[in-house]
């Protein structure tokens, strides 16, 4: 029997306590309880997302670029979120995918940059060293079945050397001259080939940020996720240098010569 007067159907005043029940008891539940439902929680499908980050090799360094939009789904709710991330004083990491789980691996890389500071050995990480933390870090949390919803490129330049990686959340990882996330490795990656491929050690510095430019244009008239504002990363012999957003330069007139847009039956 329910001893509870406010749970009788009398209307409930919140102000005003006329039987003396405060504080004010919930109705006890006996039906069926699912066994896991107090248990612990995993992320089932990434919430707040990022889309293609871009990445190539050049005669200098390595160039990345993606656009500054987290997107709620399909609407296209954050407008000013910096997906490219410096690590030490070598290394800039881009992430796609969930950005709350960026957030957390920022937070994880920055501990292990203040660790490595504070050794004081003399030692600095690069970015061949931070690919191999994440790779790692990516398979052990798949391992525990709660993955981090990332695609991640990880860039950077020392020693003299070049390194341009990917890790996913699965913990596959892969090296290529040219690397896309997202929706990009499907329209990015064949234009990125098709410039880069053969020719990563004659491209300049301003070839590189051409190339780039004009994929992140094409992604941002095909993929519905992306923005015309974006941001991109150098690492070169003269450290990391990531840009203020930019805007792109877009032009919708050829749209009009697009079967089936608009008014068009032919």
């Amino acid at each position: 029997m329910d001893h509870f007067p406010t749970n009788w159907g009398r209307p409930r005043n919140d102000a005003f306590d006329a039987y003396a029940t405060y504080p004010i008891h919930q109705r006890p539940y006996n039906g069926p309880k699912d066994t896991f439902a107090d248990g612990v929680q995993r992320t089932q499908q990434p919430i707040v997302t990022g889309t293609s980050v871009l990445a190539i090799k050049y005669k200098d360094g390595v160039m990345m670029a993606a656009d500054n939009l987290a997107s709620y789904g399909s609407l296209a709710r954050f407008k000013d979120v910096q997906r490219l991330h410096q690590v030490g004083n070598y290394t800039v990491i881009g992430a796609g995918g969930d950005m709350s789980d960026f957030q957390y691996i920022q937070y994880i890389l920055e501990e292990l940059s203040i660790d490595e500071i504070s050794a004081q050995d003399g030692h600095e990480l690069g970015p061949v060293e931070i690919h191999e933390y994440m790779s790692q870090l990516m398979y052990a949390r798949r391992s525990k079945i709660n993955p981090l919803w990332n695609s991640l490129l990880i860039g950077g330049f020392k020693d003299g050397k070049r390194f341009l990686s990917y890790v996913d959340l699965l913990g596959t990882t892969y090296t290529a001259s040219t690397l896309a996330t997202g929706y990009g490795a499907f329209i990015a990656q064949p234009l990125l080939r098709k410039a880069v491929e053969g020719r990563e050690d004659v491209i300049t510095e301003e070839e590189a940020r051409k190339i780039l430019e004009d994929s992140m244009r094409v992604l941002f008239y095909r993929d519905a996720r992306s923005l015309n504002k974006f941001q991109i990363a150098t690492i070169s012999n003269a450290g990391v240098s990531i840009t203020d957003s930019m805007q792109l330069d877009t032009a919708w007139s050829f749209a009009e010569s697009i079967r089936g847009y608009g008014a068009q039956t032919q």
